[in-house]
């Protein structure tokens, strides 16, 4: 080790010298011994996943670690198809490749091939083996069943928060209540299949329940999917009248009238599709 850190005639001058292995580091032979023996602390401490505070290589700043974006992508990707899926641009029984969908998309297909998974755990779509994922196809009975099992939790949560959140509470959610009016005058599904559990998720967060208003908006978003049959099953008119009793249920619960909250809410659920 002296030889080489004091630097001897020969073959090392090819390079600046013979270089010192310390660890999996590479050190030039003109670095004293102290030194090398500090790299070999370092790349025993970096092997260990240690890191040296205050202490850089001549001074230079340690460079920032790299963000990876992958999980952006992928996530970019998964609200992308949500909102086809929505939409009508992903018809129920056809199968759609993550190569076709990811060069329509822009990307590779390993972020859509995820972003399927997820769909397919929440039970948008399912696995063909070999091709790729057939959108579910669902009928009037499964949309009739959906629309029980969220009344069954939102009545009661929202008839309890009629009686005991302030006034001031519920005029808060005023503009979200004007948004999905005027994503309904647009005309579009998807928009106001947005627009609409924001208003929705909106009212059960006021619970402090995170489990429930979860549970409650994956339950609202597989009522949003088209039925089999045609991609859109609910026009212009139906959405304006959805998005109104928004605005009726608002008042309502700022009113702290709990028959007109009940009745509202019912009905609401009995035409939700």
């Amino acid at each position: 080790m002296k030889q080489g850190a004091q630097g001897s005639a020969g073959t090392g001058d090819r390079a600046g010298g013979p270089e010192v292995r310390a660890g999996s580091v590479r050190v030039p032979s003109q670095v004293r011994a102290v030194d090398v023996q500090r790299v070999r602390e370092v790349a025993a401490g970096a092997a260990r996943g240690e890191h040296t505070r205050g202490e850089h290589t001549h001074g230079e700043q340690p460079l920032p670690r790299p963000v990876v974006q992958r999980s952006s992508v992928r996530g970019q990707i998964l609200d992308a198809l949500r909102t086809a899926l929505v939409a009508g641009d992903l018809r129920p029984g056809e199968v759609y490749s993550a190569p076709a969908l990811g060069e329509r998309f822009g990307v590779s297909a390993t972020p859509v091939r995820e972003a399927m998974q997820q769909l397919a755990l929440e039970g948008a779509v399912e696995v063909v083996p070999n091709r790729g994922f057939r959108v579910v196809e669902r009928g009037a009975r499964e949309l009739a069943e959906l629309a029980e099992v969220r009344a069954l939790i939102e009545v009661p949560v929202m008839l309890r928060l009629a009686r005991t959140v302030c006034a001031e509470r519920w005029v808060e959610l005023r503009p979200l209540a004007e948004a999905s009016v005027r994503a309904a005058s647009s005309g579009c599904r998807a928009t106001y299949a947005e627009s609409d559990r924001a208003f929705h998720r909106a009212v059960l967060s006021l619970s402090g329940n995170e489990q429930l208003a979860q549970i409650a908006d994956d339950l609202h978003r597989r009522a949003q999917w088209p039925l089999v049959g045609g991609p859109v099953t609910r026009g212009r008119a139906d959405l304006v009248a959805d998005a109104a009793e928004h605005m009726a249920l608002l008042e309502a619960l700022i009113a702290r009238d709990l028959d007109v909250v009940q009745a509202l809410v019912r009905e609401h659920f009995a035409g939700a599709s």
